[in-house]
């Protein structure tokens, strides 16, 4: 989050949540509809290790997906028949206003007719085609460095990113993926996940298993 949260907001409940994303869409669907965006949007989080990793490992409860905050107006216009809801600190303002956008950084695309949430979205700070990881912006990438596509041309984050945002409070579904992508990416990608993490989080457990040749 950017500034001071607003005012107002609903308290999230965790059970109406589970059921609120039970219809979440699945990556390809998403990128039907945001074809051609000039955006560089990608698919995050643990459905974009699947996509590292050519198949479907686990049942993911939603679906979220990155873009540059300067770009989620082109997003939000491919999806006029949606909501936009804004998200922080364990509420979520409706139909979201520049205010709130402007203190919060996840979206969740809500369908009007039935209150089930389809996708999150994460707008990201940036300075113009660079990426700045919001935990530490000393971290900047360009966006052609970070992002990959799977044959059918999905956009998703590489796994040392998505990896390295899982580390900081790992769920024992975090270690799994951990423990799916490692056999998967090559030295030049441990390295760099090892890195990162020896700056970010030093003495993290999957360090050890960074440093095995």
């Amino acid at each position: 989050m950017t500034a001071s949260l607003p005012p107002g907001g609903a308290v999230l409940d965790a059970d109406a949540l589970e059921s609120r994303w039970a219809d979440a869409w699945r990556p390809e669907q998403v990128a039907e509809r945001l074809d051609g965006v000039s955006a560089p949007w990608c698919v995050v989080a643990g459905w974009a290790l699947d996509l590292f990793r050519g198949r479907r490992s686990r049942p993911h409860g939603d679906l979220e997906i990155a873009v540059p905050a300067a770009g989620f107006a082109e997003i939000r216009d491919r999806f006029p028949e949606y909501v936009f809801d804004a998200v922080g600190s364990g509420r979520v303002w409706a139909g979201a206003r520049a205010e709130t956008l402007g203190a919060t950084y996840q979206t969740w695309l809500r369908d009007p007719t039935n209150g089930q949430f389809l996708f999150d979205v994460f707008r990201e700070p940036h300075e113009g085609g660079t990426w700045i990881c919001r935990r530490d912006e000393s971290l900047r990438l360009p966006y052609e460095a970070i992002i990959e596509r799977t044959v059918d041309g999905i956009p998703y984050l590489v796994p040392e990113v998505v990896l390295l945002f899982k580390a900081k409070a790992a769920r024992p579904k975090d270690h799994a993926d951990f423990d799916g992508a490692l056999p998967l990416m090559n030295q030049a990608r441990r390295d760099v996940l090892r890195g990162w993490l020896e700056r970010m989080h030093p003495g993290h457990p999957w360090l050890a298993r960074l440093a095995r040749p």
